[in-house]
């Protein structure tokens, strides 16, 4: 039997995450989480800097799970984007919602941008490193260098449609031991029941 997760709100986090949101989008957040049935459980750090790991992800459903919940947390989140998503208005309103623009000429470059974007404020990262709903054959990597560069801890978090819950299921330092630790991730998130079980990627359908 699975233990049982405490409820997070905005009044449940510590005093050294960062802040972000107006009480009304944060209402609007717990609203619509109330009207789909849902609900945050578990236990978030309290740190500065951190980079969240969301997955299994198999449905846009999950994005608007996801944007509610951090509303309504009122949590400075941010995420990267193509750089030529951030031209003109739409530019703006990626910008208003949190993204970083990068370019995504080599993997190593969005890792050396990001960590750069991080330093300079205190904020969490956002990533579904399966970079698709469709059944990734592999985990795009570069989260894990960005919080292995910055010292900064994994969480991770899994949307389970099963229960209803956005379900924050621990967090871990990188070791440098990528593939361990990458195993250990996955082996957390075994639980989680998503929207979509044939668009599960390749690391988790052993284990579902």
């Amino acid at each position: 039997m699975k233990k049982e997760l405490p409820p997070v709100s905005a009044r449940t986090l510590g005093n050294r995450v960062p802040r972000r949101g107006h009480w009304l989008l944060a209402g609007l957040g717990s609203l619509i989480l109330r009207i789909m049935g849902w609900r945050i459980v578990g236990n978030l750090p309290d740190v500065e800097r951190a980079v969240l790991v969301v997955a299994p992800h198999t449905s846009n459903v999950d994005g608007v799970i996801g944007l509610s919940a951090i509303q309504s947390l009122k949590v400075h989140v941010r995420f990267m984007g193509k750089h030529t998503l951030f031209e003109g208005r739409l530019g703006r309103l990626m910008y208003w919602l949190g993204g970083i623009p990068v370019n995504r000429d080599s993997a190593q470059d969005v890792v050396e941008q990001t960590t750069a974007v991080m330093r300079e404020k205190p904020f969490w990262l956002g990533i579904a490193p399966e970079g698709t709903r469709k059944g990734a054959k592999c985990w795009k990597t570069g989260f894990y260098r960005i919080a292995d560069q910055m010292r900064v801890p994994i969480v991770v978090i899994g949307f389970c449609y099963r229960r209803r819950q956005v379900r924050v299921l621990g967090s871990i330092m990188p070791t440098g031991d990528m593939d361990r630790d990458l195993a250990s991730i996955v082996a957390t998130l075994s639980e989680i029941e998503p929207r979509h079980p044939q668009r599960l990627s390749a690391p988790f359908r052993t284990g579902h």
